[in-house]
């Protein structure tokens, strides 16, 4: 006689969770292999704890046969604005902010099946997007015109700067450290204080689509939560292009703010390549970024030209590590971001100043995409598993939602005897 394992209401023989097909998994097991899969560091992980705590051997591949299942069915779902899913009325925030980021993982070259096959150093982007319904205090003047310590502190601003350098040649270099976090630091920029928004609710998007696709998936889901009908919505990113070309075709009537970390990292470079590592830069630093989080980035501007004056205009074929090239850049991207750069403003409507909570939710999608020797099959692995952790992180339950809405969810599917034969 087999062993029988009961799992959370389940009830089935030992013998069949031992190397499980998944068409011959119950719709419930199914659904507690989808959710391990979603909160554990990786598939192996998962599978150990499917052995440990529940007591069923079930292997990797079961565990991402499954998975791939799902993510194609959260993509439907979404496709079909989460109908029968995401059921009950939703509440129009008082204040809706939207936040995109572009992210990496590391994928295999398409059609090579399992292994590690690269295109160059394996590196895809992927993109992410957070809707979050906040509520904040508003106020006649800045509510904080002094900006936070932890961009006072020297160490923890020239560890801003490199992690933004490491972010950017991500793509190019599989040798680049693990980002580090500071939790000191960052708590010193997490001070309450009643202007600051606070989360209410949060739902996570993620895909390998272009920015094109991830646009219009952006623009549904913000739709779904009626962040169109909030009496105030912002939109938070950094400077890069499709960030803004995103927010020009579906989020143009939401106050588009650009993430004052991102504007004191290039500060801090402005300082170096214009002083070097010298007292007089770390103070030129302190000026100009107490002036823009205060509003005045045009001064910060003219600042900058008479810098450029001062170690000269860049020459039309300046290689990009040439001082003066470098330091052409950074004022170009203040006076391309200028009008996303009101503090002060945003302070005084409860708005963010910064993409933290983007931020966080990369972190927490890293959690199980990223790692090393971490490879993705790509499009469908790499896809599939965004969409999990992206479902799992969303506040509004959507994974679980979805696989209780399953098709065969109340009976045991198994699959035809000559199925079984093969």
């Amino acid at each position: 006689m087999p062993t029988a394992v009961a799992v959370v209401g389940l009830f089935f023989p030992q013998r069949e969770a031992l190397g499980l097909d998944p068409r011959e998994s119950t719709p419930g097991f199914k659904r507690q292999m989808v959710i391990l899969d979603a909160e554990t560091r990786s598939l192996k992980r998962a599978s150990i704890v499917m052995k440990r705590v529940l007591g069923l051997d079930v292997s990797t591949n079961t565990i991402e046969r499954v998975a791939l299942e799902v993510g194609n069915d959260l993509e439907a779902a979404e496709q079909e604005h989460w109908q029968k899913i995401l059921t009950g009325e939703v509440s129009v925030p008082s204040l809706a902010i939207v936040a995109f980021d572009g992210g990496r993982i590391r994928t295999r070259k398409i059609g090579c099946g399992p292994g590690v096959h690269l295109d160059a150093k394996g590196w895809n982007e992927t993109k992410n997007a957070t809707f979050v319904s906040a509520t904040s205090e508003t106020s006649e003047v800045d509510p904080q015109p002094e900006p936070p310590t932890c961009f006072l502190d020297a160490d923890h601003v020239a560890k801003l700067t490199e992690k933004a350098k490491t972010k950017e040649n991500a793509g190019s270099d599989d040798s680049l450290p693990q980002e580090q976090e500071d939790p000191e630091q960052d708590q010193a920029c997490k001070t309450k204080a009643s202007h600051k928004p606070q989360r209410l609710l949060r739902t996570v998007i993620a895909s390998m689509k272009n920015s094109k696709q991830f646009g219009d998936q952006m623009a549904r889901e913000a739709k779904r939560r009626r962040f169109d009908e909030a009496p105030r919505k912002a939109y938070v990113a950094d400077g890069l292009t499709c960030n803004w070309t995103i927010h020009a075709e579906h989020f143009h009537d939401y106050t588009a703010i650009l993430d004052f970390t991102h504007a004191v990292t290039y500060l801090f470079t402005a300082s170096l390549l214009c002083f070097g590592k010298t007292d007089e830069a770390w103070n030129a630093y302190l000026a100009w970024m107490t002036k823009v989080w205060q509003g005045d980035v045009g001064l910060v501007i003219a600042a900058l030209k008479s810098q450029q004056t001062r170690v000269g205009t860049p020459p039309a074929d300046a290689e990009e590590d040439d001082p003066r090239e470098q330091l052409r850049r950074v004022i170009g991207y203040l006076e391309n971001n200028q009008d996303r750069m009101r503090y002060d403003e945003y302070r005084m409507r409860g708005l963010p100043t910064t993409s933290a909570w983007m931020e966080s939710a990369v972190k927490e999608m890293n959690y199980r995409t990223k790692g090393t020797e971490m490879f993705w099959n790509n499009p469908a692995g790499a896809e599939a598993i965004l969409q999990i952790r992206a479902a799992a992180l969303s506040d509004d339950d959507r994974l679980v939602r979805l696989l209780s809405h399953r098709p065969g969810q109340s009976t045991l599917r198994r699959s035809q005897p000559s199925a079984q034969a093969a």
